[in-house]
């Protein structure tokens, strides 16, 4: 019996050995020997070709040509009144920023109630504010006054806290931050809504089988699980915000833009000063980019694609 297995395992390898004999006579060159051609992506290297030659060429156009004035950008990047435009760009991008994500919280919360009325008028709220343009909304806080030209804070007929002019109340300032701070709540209420939504309806039912109460839950289970997904979106309407300020212009409120065209007013040179807006929107712009993927790698550790 164990001779039968001994002759069979022999007739076994040797027909493998004569079918690897067979090959290698039909194939001369094996596996291992053969030469690896990588692909040739032509298409690609046609294209980055192009990219390049329109890049050089825009770039000559941009430094050949003297009405960009680069002499003038120089002059001016550093001026005090555009450093002065610069940070107050920034400051009422932080406020509104500010303001827009705490009224999103909330108008949020409101909007996933179980409650019709505080769920109708957070919808409301965003169907109005995101239904009208932000610049609209931005010159009708502006002219208030025409609306009440007086304020009364306070019970009408019983008592008085405060009374004085709507003039003195709605600066630019004010109107600024009311006018793109309210439109941006909205935005920020449906990317917060979005991210709550995006927790597990099992988180919710663990909570409160811990005994959590709903502000609990909500404050220590579905919002710090809800970050990572409400981060991206806001550093990109943070980044849209600082942009967007430059509506305040029609105000007289002195930010970045409004500061370059009080210049270009006297000095009839608009190309160059708008050319020193762009360079600083761009250097702004670029670091809260920075900032918004440090923030991004640091909330999605725990995460696993």
């Amino acid at each position: 019996m164990r001779n039968e297995k001994r002759i069979a395992m022999t007739e076994n390898h040797q027909a493998l050995n004569d079918t690897r004999l067979r090959a290698s006579k039909e194939n001369p060159y094996p596996h291992d020997q053969l030469k690896v051609v990588p692909s040739r992506y032509v298409g690609r290297w046609i294209s980055a070709v192009v990219i390049v030659v329109l890049i050089a060429l825009v770039a000559e156009s941009m430094i050949t040509n003297p009405n960009f004035g680069w002499a003038t950008v120089g002059k001016y990047l550093f001026s005090p009144t555009i450093l002065s435009g610069l940070v107050t760009t920034s400051w009422l991008t932080l406020v509104i920023m500010l303001l827009a994500i705490v009224l999103g919280v909330v108008i949020a919360v409101m909007r996933l109630s179980t409650n019709p009325l505080l769920s109708g008028f957070s919808g409301g709220w965003i169907w109005f504010f995101r239904g009208t343009p932000v610049l609209v909304q931005l010159i009708f806080w502006y002219n208030l006054a025409a609306l009440y030209p007086t304020v009364n804070i306070g019970i009408p007929g019983v008592f008085s806290l405060w009374q004085g002019s709507m003039n003195d109340l709605i600066t630019p300032w004010t109107a600024a931050i009311l006018g793109l701070g309210l439109n941006e709540s909205a935005y920020m209420a449906e990317i917060i809504r979005a991210g709550i939504s995006s927790v597990d309806d099992g988180q919710q039912e663990a909570a409160r089988a811990l005994g959590m109460t709903k502000n609990q839950y909500l404050k220590r289970v579905i919002l710090p699980q809800a970050v990572p997904f409400i981060i991206p979106p806001t550093g990109n309407q943070i980044i849209g915000m600082l942009k967007t300020t430059s509506l305040v212009s029609v105000i007289s409120l002195s930010d970045l833009l409004y500061s370059a065209q009080a210049i270009y007013s006297r000095t009839y040179e608009n190309i160059p000063l708008l050319i020193v807006a762009c360079i600083w929107y761009l250097v702004a712009t670029t670091l809260l980019s920075a900032a918004q993927t440090r923030i991004e790698k640091h909330y999605s550790k725990g995460r696993v694609r």
